[in-house]
């Protein structure tokens, strides 16, 4: 019977086809790169994008369903063979996909010159069609607790639909319910299949450190944190500034603080890899916490602005991409599971972008504090790109 690992090992076309991870973890960090710098110029007033988008409203669609697109695709196409015990997409037909996934981005970026149903069909069709592909290996599989991503990736398509919508009735998308669904489900993601892969990568770390110390199993506090999170973004999603939101994002974020309290995130400081893991899901309760001052603190709304979604965007999306991404990169790819100094230098320039970013929510107006957000993100993922080119594109070590 033919293996996952055989027909990996039966790919004799371009090595960055070989299994899914490659060609999405690599252009979603240069478009996302390429993207931030865009931004930048079209800010400064240097670019004009052919988009029928304003321009905040391509960077938000772009950094959340461009980039994050891509990432969830590159993970999702690598993990679930190894959930489902199905045949892993690879070359010519994972080719195609990330086609789509090109095909979108121009779309989106050259929509000023484009038919809107055209636009949103292109942008949409590749969400759909790798969720048609993980609907398949769920159901083949018979993989039923694993329908909860596939749900999850749904929001994601609805909240993309509603933000093309959104956008050919001339309103602001950015802020609209589309996006905050969108957000919602990514939050929701890394919420779901962080709470699995943290716990688990910190264990087996520290079981082969010989540390008496463990994460903790999963159990109620586990439940009570995802039903309180799921009950406090759709909340966020519907109303975003009623008081009852407040009240169950402060309930959100205090659980999700409980339940990475409870995973020994204080005795990895010895591997990057691993910190930097709980460092990424620390943003998902300091998200909640800074939606809640914003709607339950008179007046702390208009201080910080779009500092708190952008905690969650930057941060949580950010970090903790990156981690997931130079991790599976590395550990699919044959290599040690260590990061050097390059590859903490990546993290660092990241989560320096969070905390300036969030800065210029309460600051609006502060270049200084902009232009440091931008190049962190910038030299974050774009350095990614350079450090993992060969492990992405060449062959597997060993």
């Amino acid at each position: 019977m033919t293996t996952s690992a055989q027909k990996i090992r039966d790919w004799h076309g371009p090595e960055v086809l070989r299994v899914g991870f490659r060609p999405f973890f690599l252009l979603g960090a240069i478009w996302s790169a390429l993207a931030m710098a865009l931004w930048l110029g079209v800010l400064s007033g240097r670019v004009v994008l052919p988009t029928a988008f304003d321009p905040v409203g391509w960077h938000a669609h772009e950094m959340l369903f461009g980039y994050l697109g891509a990432i969830a695709a590159g993970f999702l196409l690598t993990a679930v063979p190894n959930w489902t015990g199905r045949m892993p997409v690879t070359g010519w037909p994972l080719a195609g996909l990330a086609g789509l996934w090109l095909a979108g981005r121009a779309a989106v970026t050259f929509s000023a010159v484009l038919p809107p149903v055209l636009v949103a069909v292109a942008d949409l069709a590749f969400l759909v069609a790798l969720a048609a592909m993980i609907l398949r290996e769920i159901i083949a599989g018979r993989n039923w607790r694993n329908l909860i991503v596939l749900a999850l990736l749904g929001g994601l398509i609805v909240g993309n639909g509603l933000f093309h919508w959104q956008v050919g009735q001339g309103a602001y998308a950015a802020g609209s319910a589309g996006f905050r669904l969108g957000l919602a489900a990514a939050v929701m993601m890394i919420v779901v299949i962080g709470g699995r892969v943290v716990p688990s990568f910190t264990r087996n770390w520290l079981v082969k450190r010989g540390s008496a110390a463990r994460p903790a199993p999963f159990g109620a506090t586990d439940k009570a944190a995802l039903l309180v999170s799921v009950l406090a973004l759709g909340a966020w999603v519907i109303g975003p500034f009623h008081m009852a939101t407040g009240a169950l994002c402060l309930l959100a974020g205090i659980a999700n603080l409980i339940r990475l309290a409870r995973w020994s995130g204080l005795r990895t400081g010895g591997e990057a890899l691993l910190w930097v893991l709980h460092a990424g899901y620390l943003f998902v309760p300091l998200g909640f916490l800074a939606v809640a001052v914003g709607v339950l603190w008179p007046g702390a709304g208009a201080v910080m602005g779009t500092g708190a979604q952008h905690v969650w965007m930057v941060g949580a999306i950010g970090v903790m991409t990156l981690a997931m991404m130079t991790r599976a990169s590395l550990g699919h790819a044959g290599r040690p599971l260590t990061a050097g100094r390059p590859v903490i230098a990546l993290y660092v320039l990241v989560i320096v972008a969070v905390g300036a970013r969030f800065g210029l929510g309460m600051l609006p107006g502060n270049t200084a504090l902009l232009h440091l957000a931008a190049t962190g993100w910038i030299a974050g993922f774009g350095g990614f790109a350079v450090l993992y080119w060969r492990i992405l594109t060449g062959p597997r070590a060993g």
